[in-house]
């Protein structure tokens, strides 16, 4: 049974979720919210597997409350909704460490895959569509003198040259099957060494693989 907290300033929108995944039998709503305030406490209490964030909220936002959930290093995944699909709000979201967003005019069924696979650690943006949002917003990422050079950064350092190549080429947004294809790997293969690489650098997921990649210059903007 995954448990979600839902996060919303609009009631209406919160009934709407809830009718939704109550009509699941894998999914359980933990909670209600409706700032980002609440959000952090309740987070805090129930410790949900998902948050479901809104972004635009009175007082505190949900980048901010992403942020503070994510710092306090609960098990808790965010799952950011947006008004548009590719916007510095996800754009911010994805840097304040959520594990994907989704559009609020997706299709039920697209959002109830999307929290079940948060859920289970996977991100729910496609790798392309995360290097497109930090090409779109290259100029507020660390400038080279501020980031870390990757042959020093110790997040990189227990990497082995092959761990190394396919989180450069994870930044660059091949997907598991086309890393496999192209380094001649067997895809079982490309996943464990995905679940390395997160597990060795700290990483909660993909998306912030594809961060992590850009952070430490493996991976420059286009």
């Amino acid at each position: 049974m995954t448990s979600v907290l839902i996060i919303d300033d609009q009631p209406m929108q919160r009934f709407g979720f809830r009718m939704l995944l109550e009509s699941q039998d894998d999914l359980r709503v933990a909670g209600e919210a409706g700032t980002g305030t609440d959000a952090v406490r309740l987070t805090a209490e129930l410790a949900p597997d998902v948050a479901l964030m809104d972004i635009r909220m009175p007082g505190m936002d949900g980048i901010e409350a992403t942020r503070r959930i994510i710092a306090a290093g609960d098990r808790t995944k965010v799952l950011i909704l947006t008004t548009f699909d590719l916007d510095e709000y996800a754009y911010a979201g994805l840097r304040a460490g959520a594990s994907g967003f989704l559009v609020k005019d997706a299709q039920p069924e697209e959002l109830l895959a999307g929290i079940r696979a948060v859920a289970s650690g996977d991100a729910v943006v496609a790798p392309s569509l995360t290097r497109r949002l930090l090409d779109t917003y290259a100029d507020r990422l660390p400038a080279p003198g501020e980031s870390t050079d990757p042959a020093h950064d110790p997040r990189l350092a227990q990497l082995t040259e092959r761990e190394r190549e396919i989180l450069t080429v994870i930044g660059q947004g091949w997907t598991n099957t086309e890393i496999a294809e192209r380094l001649h790997l067997a895809e079982s293969t490309v996943k464990t060494h995905v679940g390395r690489i997160l597990a060795k650098t700290g990483v909660r997921d993909r998306v912030q693989a594809v961060i992590l990649a850009y952070d430490t210059r493996l991976v420059k903007p286009s």
